[in-house]
Formats: C-alpha cells, structure tokens, sequence
C-alpha cells in the first residue's frame, strides 16, 4: 500500500532558523552584476571561490546539516558574491530526478512510527523534497520489493525500516538505489543504518530500576537474533545485571510474537500469575509496557508499589497513564534529520563505504518505576 504523504506544517521555532526567501534576499547584500549574455556562474565557481568541494556547496544549497557554521557562511557569502543562481529543476531534469523519497514501513498507527512519519514529511518539505510513504505490513515478499529498489517507483531514495527481511535476502535483492535503513534489522548489510544505540539505552533502563532497589527484573519483547531490535534491547539488560552480580532468570524472560498493547496485557496476566512477581517490568516498548501495566493493575498489582514498569518511545500517551509510564525517548527528530542526510549523500553519488549512525536518546523518569531508594 501507497500513500501519499502532504507535507506537514513547520515545527515550532522553524522561523528563527530557516528565514523565508524574502527575509534572506532583503537581508543579504546585493549580489554581483554579470555582464549581459556571460556564462552562468558555475557550482564549481562558488566552491573556488570560498575553499571547499562542490559537494559542500551542493550540501549548503540543500540546506543539509553536516556543514559547519563558518563552512556554511563562507559558502552563501561566495553564492552573494558571484550572484550564482542553482537551478534545481534543470538538474533534476538532467539527473532524471523526481525530488521524491520513499519511507517503507511495516505500520503508520504506531506512535513511534506515525510521529517519525510526520516528522520525515515536514524535514524533507523544508528541502523542496516530497515523501511516499509504502505499508509493507511486514510482509517478507513486499520487502523483498523494497529492498528490490526504485525500479518500479518514482522516487530518489528510500527510508526502510525493515523487520522481516534477513541479511541475505536484502543482498539478494539489493540494486543500487540509495537506500537507508533505520533499526538494526539488516545490520552489517550493504547499507546505511540510522538508530538509537539500543544495548546502550537498555543498560541506562535496566540501572534506573536497580537504582529504584529491584534485584529481581523482567523483561518483555525480543530475545533472540532473529529480532534485531529486542534482541539489542535484551543484551543491554542483561549487560547491566551481569554488572550489578545479577543473573537473568529464564522464567522472567517474555518472547513477543507482537509489540502491541494486546501482547503486553497477555504477558502481563502471565505476570501476575507467577509465583514470585518481579520488582520490575523493563519492555521492548511502550505499547507493551502500557499492555502489561494495566493487566497487573485489573488482577490488583500495584504500579510502582509492587512492580515497577517501564518502555521505550515515549509513546504520547505515556506521559498520561496512570501512573505515567518512565520511557527511553528517541530523538525523533534526530532520526528523520540523519536518514534524510545519509540518503541524500548517496543520492549525490557518495560511495564511501556504508555506516551505522546512533541519535541521542534520553531516559525520562515518571510515576511507574517509583521514587530512588536504598536497595534491599
């Protein structure tokens, strides 16, 4: 499934750092007058001029931002100069570009993966640039066809996030369309990889609840290769117990077949039926986390008093459960800015070697893992 994706709004604050063309022409000095009939100044001028590669020009045209500062002044003070005028639509005439990029998901309703859709469309609209966003439901085949390239679509790039597609089959399938891939699913693959650091964020988790004094922790989403994600997530929190002399107990692990509230309400009936509950709940997610948290309140568990819960993505809704869910947020706008850089590049005929690219995080504290306390 296509869909097209209306570029969103500018975010809040967007004024004060990318003025309008009418507010950079009455701010700029008037630019160079070329004699009538002259040739047209050049890319490769304006690089002369200020002492940097085309590529960094182009990458200041585009408003990309892996130039620095004074880099970046140089460059549009030589554009003034020499009065040089991109033209964008020639060039993607002649490139036989469609100013279009591709985002191939699994689902749009998630909150993570809705907000960081909305999130690429108003990033990519600030470069003139149009996003497509393709369901793939998870479908093996219809990654394959992803992973397969922009043979049959319209589009410069595309941003994947696949979740069914092993590493072979991605080789297999793999044109030469620049392609980013978001997650760790395909990591080591003939790609760029845009993520959080996951083992890292996961220990960050894992020790903000032994902080708390739990010394008997669940965990709940993915534990095996096959889930890339989960499976990093999982390592981490077994890291950070290995460090505190804790081992993970088999009977406090949860595979996931989903990461759905359903699934977390499932595991967290499981839960509370276990002989000897856990002081904290640490999940894959925040639907999961959300899933589990209510299943232990409706059999009368206590949220934090007994068990302690938390997630990842900081879901929208999180902050207003009761109690209010403490969650690991991405950068989500970190993510759309990097997968929209590294596409680009490639697009620019960059062939450096491939590269894995982590984005902030941060922990944020809420009601459900309680106040800090001495361990028991």
């Amino acid at each position: 499934m296509i869909l097209m994706a209306t570029p969103a709004k500018p975010e809040v604050g967007d004024a004060a750092t990318h003025a309008s063309p009418q507010e950079t022409q009455q701010s700029a000095p008037r630019a160079a007058i070329r004699p009538r009939g002259s040739k047209p100044v050049g890319i490769k001028e304006v690089a002369a001029r200020a002492g940097v590669s085309w590529k960094t020009v182009s990458n200041v045209v585009h408003e990309r931002s892996n130039v620095r500062p004074e880099t970046r002044e140089r460059v549009l003070a030589a554009i003034r100069e020499l009065g040089y005028r991109p033209n964008l639509a020639g060039r993607q005439l002649r490139q036989g570009r469609t100013n279009t990029l591709l985002f191939a998901v699994s689902v749009i309703n998630s909150p993570y993966f809705g907000a960081l859709a909305e999130t690429l469309i108003a990033r990519a609209e600030r470069r003139g640039i149009s996003v497509l966003i393709e369901l793939t439901h998870g479908d093996r085949e219809a990654e394959r066809r992803i992973a397969a390239g922009a043979r049959h679509r319209s589009v410069d790039g595309i941003i994947f996030n696949p979740i069914s597609l092993s590493a072979d089959d991605f080789a297999a399938a793999r044109d030469d369309t620049p392609l980013v891939v978001l997650g760790e699913r395909l990591y080591g693959a003939n790609a760029d990889h845009v993520s959080i650091d996951n083992v890292a964020s996961a220990r960050e988790l894992t020790q903000h609840c032994l902080d708390r004094g739990a010394r008997s922790l669940a965990y709940v989403g993915g534990h095996e290769p096959r889930d890339a994600t989960g499976y990093l997530r999982f390592q981490g929190f077994r890291e950070q117990l290995r460090v505190a002399g804790i081992e993970v107990e088999p009977s406090q692990l949860h595979a996931t077949r989903r990461y759905d509230r359903e699934e977390g309400r499932m595991i967290g009936a499981r839960i509370a039926n276990a002989v000897h509950l856990p002081d904290a709940v640490i999940c894959a997610n925040d639907l999961l986390a959300m899933g589990v948290m209510h299943e232990l309140q409706q059999r009368g568990v206590s949220v934090p008093g007994q068990v302690r819960v938390a997630g990842w993505d900081n879901a929208p809704e999180s902050e207003y459960l009761r109690p209010a869910l403490t969650t690991i947020a991405p950068d989500i706008g970190g993510v759309a800015e990097r997968a929209i850089d590294e596409v680009l590049r490639r697009i620019d005929g960059d062939d450096t070697p491939w590269r894995d690219s982590f984005v902030p995080h941060r922990l944020i504290a809420r009601e459900s893992t309680g106040s800090a306390r001495p361990p028991r």
